[in-house]
Protein backbone atom coordinates (compact mmCIF):
# COMPACT_ATOMS: atom_id res chain seq x y z
CA UNK A 1 0.00 0.00 0.00
CA UNK A 2 1.23 3.93 -0.91
CA UNK A 3 2.33 5.11 2.34
CA UNK A 4 0.64 8.83 2.84
CA UNK A 5 2.72 11.75 3.45
CA UNK A 6 1.04 15.68 4.85
CA UNK A 7 2.82 18.47 4.44
CA UNK A 8 1.37 21.36 5.92
CA UNK A 9 2.17 24.94 4.38
CA UNK A 10 1.75 23.46 0.91
CA UNK A 11 1.41 26.63 -1.45
CA UNK A 12 4.63 28.20 -1.80
CA UNK A 13 7.94 28.03 -1.12
CA UNK A 14 9.83 24.77 1.16
CA UNK A 15 6.37 23.46 1.16
CA UNK A 16 5.56 23.19 -2.26
CA UNK A 17 8.94 22.30 -3.02
CA UNK A 18 8.23 19.12 -0.42
CA UNK A 19 5.09 18.13 -1.86
CA UNK A 20 5.99 17.66 -5.19
CA UNK A 21 9.25 15.87 -3.90
CA UNK A 22 7.81 13.42 -1.95
CA UNK A 23 5.32 12.47 -4.82
CA UNK A 24 8.41 11.87 -6.88
CA UNK A 25 9.90 9.34 -4.51
CA UNK A 26 6.47 7.68 -4.36
CA UNK A 27 4.61 8.49 -2.22
CA UNK A 28 1.37 9.58 -1.35
CA UNK A 29 2.06 12.98 -0.72
CA UNK A 30 -1.08 15.36 0.21
CA UNK A 31 -0.26 19.30 0.81
CA UNK A 32 -2.61 21.34 3.61
CA UNK A 33 -2.98 25.00 2.08
CA UNK A 34 -5.64 27.60 3.80
CA UNK A 35 -7.64 28.69 0.24
CA UNK A 36 -8.67 27.02 -3.16
CA UNK A 37 -6.78 29.51 -4.88
CA UNK A 38 -3.75 27.94 -3.17
CA UNK A 39 -4.99 24.95 -3.78
CA UNK A 40 -4.71 25.62 -7.14
CA UNK A 41 -1.08 26.86 -6.75
CA UNK A 42 -0.52 23.63 -5.95
CA UNK A 43 -2.18 21.84 -8.74
CA UNK A 44 0.01 23.76 -10.71
CA UNK A 45 3.26 22.89 -9.71
CA UNK A 46 2.34 19.29 -9.51
CA UNK A 47 1.16 19.11 -12.92
CA UNK A 48 4.32 20.75 -14.46
CA UNK A 49 6.34 18.33 -12.54
CA UNK A 50 3.68 15.54 -13.86
CA UNK A 51 3.25 13.81 -10.32
CA UNK A 52 0.24 13.85 -8.65
CA UNK A 53 -0.14 15.60 -5.77
CA UNK A 54 -3.68 16.12 -3.48
CA UNK A 55 -4.19 19.03 -1.67
CA UNK A 56 -6.56 19.34 2.18
CA UNK A 57 -8.12 22.75 3.28
CA UNK A 58 -6.56 23.71 6.68
CA UNK A 59 -5.49 26.47 9.19
CA UNK A 60 -3.49 24.34 11.56
CA UNK A 61 -4.03 26.79 14.39
CA UNK A 62 -8.29 25.12 14.39
CA UNK A 63 -7.66 22.40 16.29
CA UNK A 64 -11.31 20.82 15.57
CA UNK A 65 -10.37 20.92 11.58
CA UNK A 66 -5.93 19.48 12.33
CA UNK A 67 -8.07 16.27 13.69
CA UNK A 68 -10.83 15.92 10.53
CA UNK A 69 -8.41 16.58 8.44
CA UNK A 70 -6.01 13.18 10.08
CA UNK A 71 -9.53 11.62 10.13
CA UNK A 72 -10.29 12.52 6.57
CA UNK A 73 -6.56 11.23 4.78
CA UNK A 74 -6.37 8.06 6.58
CA UNK A 75 -2.87 6.79 8.38
CA UNK A 76 -0.04 9.01 8.09
CA UNK A 77 3.56 7.54 7.42
CA UNK A 78 5.01 10.97 7.39
CA UNK A 79 4.30 14.28 8.45
CA UNK A 80 5.92 17.12 8.01
CA UNK A 81 4.85 20.56 10.03
CA UNK A 82 6.31 23.48 7.18
CA UNK A 83 3.56 26.36 8.41
CA UNK A 84 4.42 29.22 9.21
CA UNK A 85 5.30 32.90 8.84
CA UNK A 86 7.88 35.27 9.76
CA UNK A 87 7.59 38.08 12.21
CA UNK A 88 9.99 40.90 12.58
CA UNK A 89 9.76 43.05 15.81
CA UNK A 90 12.35 43.86 19.10
CA UNK A 91 10.70 42.15 21.77
CA UNK A 92 9.17 45.43 23.30
CA UNK A 93 7.53 46.36 19.67
CA UNK A 94 5.29 43.07 19.71
CA UNK A 95 2.03 43.09 21.15
CA UNK A 96 0.65 40.34 23.03
CA UNK A 97 -1.41 39.43 19.96
CA UNK A 98 0.90 38.71 17.52
CA UNK A 99 3.54 36.73 20.31
CA UNK A 100 0.66 34.26 20.91
CA UNK A 101 -0.38 33.82 17.33
CA UNK A 102 3.16 32.66 15.88
CA UNK A 103 3.59 30.45 19.34
CA UNK A 104 0.22 29.00 18.14
CA UNK A 105 0.91 28.58 14.68
CA UNK A 106 4.70 27.68 15.59
CA UNK A 107 4.97 25.31 17.98
CA UNK A 108 1.33 24.46 19.13
CA UNK A 109 -0.08 23.36 15.89
CA UNK A 110 2.60 21.00 15.25
CA UNK A 111 3.01 19.44 18.23
CA UNK A 112 -0.90 18.67 17.59
CA UNK A 113 -1.01 17.39 14.47
CA UNK A 114 1.98 14.65 16.16
CA UNK A 115 -0.49 14.16 18.28
CA UNK A 116 -3.52 13.70 16.28
CA UNK A 117 -0.81 11.47 14.24
CA UNK A 118 1.09 8.97 16.47
CA UNK A 119 -1.77 6.40 17.35
CA UNK A 120 -2.11 5.05 13.68
CA UNK A 121 2.19 5.77 13.39
CA UNK A 122 2.34 3.30 16.76
CA UNK A 123 -0.19 0.89 15.49
CA UNK A 124 2.11 0.48 12.22
CA UNK A 125 5.25 0.54 14.29
CA UNK A 126 6.42 3.13 11.85
CA UNK A 127 6.32 7.02 10.87
CA UNK A 128 7.85 10.31 10.68
CA UNK A 129 7.33 13.05 12.07
CA UNK A 130 9.35 16.07 10.57
CA UNK A 131 8.92 19.28 12.03
CA UNK A 132 10.42 22.50 9.87
CA UNK A 133 12.86 24.38 12.43
CA UNK A 134 15.34 27.21 11.07
CA UNK A 135 19.07 27.86 11.71
CA UNK A 136 17.38 30.62 14.46
CA UNK A 137 16.16 27.47 16.25
CA UNK A 138 20.00 27.41 17.22
CA UNK A 139 21.06 30.79 17.36
CA UNK A 140 19.60 34.32 18.25
CA UNK A 141 19.78 37.68 16.73
CA UNK A 142 17.95 41.09 17.88
CA UNK A 143 14.72 42.45 16.25
CA UNK A 144 13.59 38.99 15.46
CA UNK A 145 13.19 37.31 18.96
CA UNK A 146 9.68 36.13 19.05
CA UNK A 147 10.17 34.13 15.64
CA UNK A 148 13.62 32.85 16.98
CA UNK A 149 11.68 31.65 20.33
CA UNK A 150 9.03 29.51 18.61
CA UNK A 151 11.51 27.94 16.82
CA UNK A 152 13.64 27.18 20.03
CA UNK A 153 10.66 26.03 21.13
CA UNK A 154 9.65 23.65 18.69
CA UNK A 155 13.43 22.24 18.70
CA UNK A 156 13.15 21.77 22.46
CA UNK A 157 9.71 19.89 22.32
CA UNK A 158 10.85 18.08 19.28
CA UNK A 159 13.81 16.79 20.35
CA UNK A 160 11.30 15.45 23.76
CA UNK A 161 9.31 13.97 21.51
CA UNK A 162 12.06 11.85 19.50
CA UNK A 163 12.92 10.16 22.86
CA UNK A 164 9.47 9.61 23.70
CA UNK A 165 8.60 7.68 20.62
CA UNK A 166 11.66 5.79 19.54
CA UNK A 167 10.51 2.64 21.49
CA UNK A 168 7.89 2.58 18.58
CA UNK A 169 9.31 2.66 15.50
CA UNK A 170 8.54 6.43 15.07
CA UNK A 171 11.35 8.61 14.05
CA UNK A 172 11.12 12.41 14.51
CA UNK A 173 13.23 14.57 13.04
CA UNK A 174 14.19 18.83 12.97
CA UNK A 175 15.10 20.57 9.39
CA UNK A 176 17.23 23.51 10.30
CA UNK A 177 17.10 25.67 7.03
CA UNK A 178 19.17 28.61 6.62
CA UNK A 179 18.14 31.48 3.71
CA UNK A 180 16.03 30.02 0.60
CA UNK A 181 13.84 31.99 -1.33
CA UNK A 182 10.29 32.15 0.20
CA UNK A 183 7.58 34.01 1.12
CA UNK A 184 9.01 35.01 4.58
CA UNK A 185 11.38 37.61 3.83
CA UNK A 186 7.84 39.27 2.24
CA UNK A 187 6.72 39.61 5.54
CA UNK A 188 9.84 40.92 6.66
CA UNK A 189 9.17 43.95 4.83
CA UNK A 190 5.64 44.03 5.52
CA UNK A 191 6.56 43.95 9.97
CA UNK A 192 8.91 46.60 9.77
CA UNK A 193 6.46 48.94 7.83
CA UNK A 194 3.58 48.53 10.36
CA UNK A 195 6.27 49.55 13.63
CA UNK A 196 5.68 53.13 12.77
CA UNK A 197 7.93 55.43 14.46
CA UNK A 198 9.70 52.85 16.91
CA UNK A 199 12.92 53.73 18.61
CA UNK A 200 14.27 50.54 16.47
CA UNK A 201 13.53 51.99 13.11
CA UNK A 202 17.32 52.63 12.06
CA UNK A 203 18.01 49.21 13.01
CA UNK A 204 15.11 47.53 11.36
CA UNK A 205 16.56 49.78 8.35
CA UNK A 206 19.84 48.59 7.91
CA UNK A 207 18.20 45.10 8.79
CA UNK A 208 16.38 45.17 5.66
CA UNK A 209 19.46 46.51 3.68
CA UNK A 210 21.06 43.45 4.69
CA UNK A 211 18.02 41.27 3.76
CA UNK A 212 18.55 42.59 0.05
CA UNK A 213 22.18 42.44 -0.04
CA UNK A 214 22.33 38.62 0.64
CA UNK A 215 18.79 37.92 -1.21
CA UNK A 216 21.21 36.62 -4.43
CA UNK A 217 22.67 34.16 -2.08
CA UNK A 218 19.97 32.70 -0.67
CA UNK A 219 19.26 28.61 -1.88
CA UNK A 220 16.51 26.99 -3.73
CA UNK A 221 13.37 25.75 -2.06
CA UNK A 222 13.92 22.66 -3.89
CA UNK A 223 17.46 22.27 -1.78
CA UNK A 224 15.33 22.03 1.53
CA UNK A 225 12.68 19.65 -0.38
CA UNK A 226 14.97 17.05 -1.26
CA UNK A 227 16.30 16.77 2.71
CA UNK A 228 13.18 16.59 3.82
CA UNK A 229 11.78 13.97 1.46
CA UNK A 230 15.34 12.28 2.10
CA UNK A 231 14.52 12.23 5.63
CA UNK A 232 11.11 10.59 5.22
CA UNK A 233 12.35 8.24 3.14
CA UNK A 234 15.20 7.22 4.81
CA UNK A 235 14.94 4.07 7.72
CA UNK A 236 17.21 5.43 9.36
CA UNK A 237 16.87 9.29 9.22
CA UNK A 238 19.07 11.77 11.48
CA UNK A 239 17.95 13.68 14.27
CA UNK A 240 18.55 17.16 13.02
CA UNK A 241 19.52 18.56 9.55
CA UNK A 242 21.43 21.71 8.88
CA UNK A 243 20.17 22.59 5.26
CA UNK A 244 22.11 25.75 3.52
CA UNK A 245 26.29 26.64 3.86
CA UNK A 246 24.76 30.11 5.80
CA UNK A 247 23.16 27.53 8.30
CA UNK A 248 26.32 25.60 8.94
CA UNK A 249 28.69 28.75 9.16
CA UNK A 250 25.95 30.85 11.55
CA UNK A 251 25.97 27.28 13.71
CA UNK A 252 29.58 27.06 14.02
CA UNK A 253 30.00 30.76 14.63
CA UNK A 254 27.46 30.32 17.18
CA UNK A 255 29.43 27.52 18.72
CA UNK A 256 32.91 29.20 18.77
CA UNK A 257 32.27 33.23 19.04
CA UNK A 258 32.37 34.07 22.53
CA UNK A 259 28.86 35.72 23.42
CA UNK A 260 30.50 39.41 24.47
CA UNK A 261 32.00 39.29 21.09
CA UNK A 262 28.99 38.13 19.58
CA UNK A 263 26.60 40.46 20.57
CA UNK A 264 28.98 43.37 20.71
CA UNK A 265 29.54 42.84 16.52
CA UNK A 266 26.03 42.22 16.45
CA UNK A 267 24.89 45.24 18.24
CA UNK A 268 27.58 47.85 15.78
CA UNK A 269 25.91 46.36 12.54
CA UNK A 270 22.78 47.30 13.60
CA UNK A 271 23.06 50.51 15.38
CA UNK A 272 21.89 49.16 18.46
Amino acid sequence: MTRTVLTTGANSGIGLATVVEVARRGFRSIGSVRSEAKAEAVAKAAAEHEVEVETVLLDVTDAERCAEVVAEVGPLFGLVNNAGYGLTGAVEDVPDDEARAILDTMVMAPVRLARLALPAMREAGDGRIVNVSSIYGLTTTPLTGWYQASKHALEAITDALRMEVAGDGIKVVLIEPGGFRTGIWEEFERDIAKRGDSRFGGAYRRTEQLMRLSGPLMGDPQQCARVIAGAVASGRPRARYLVGYDAQAMALMDRLTPTLVKDTVTRLSLGL
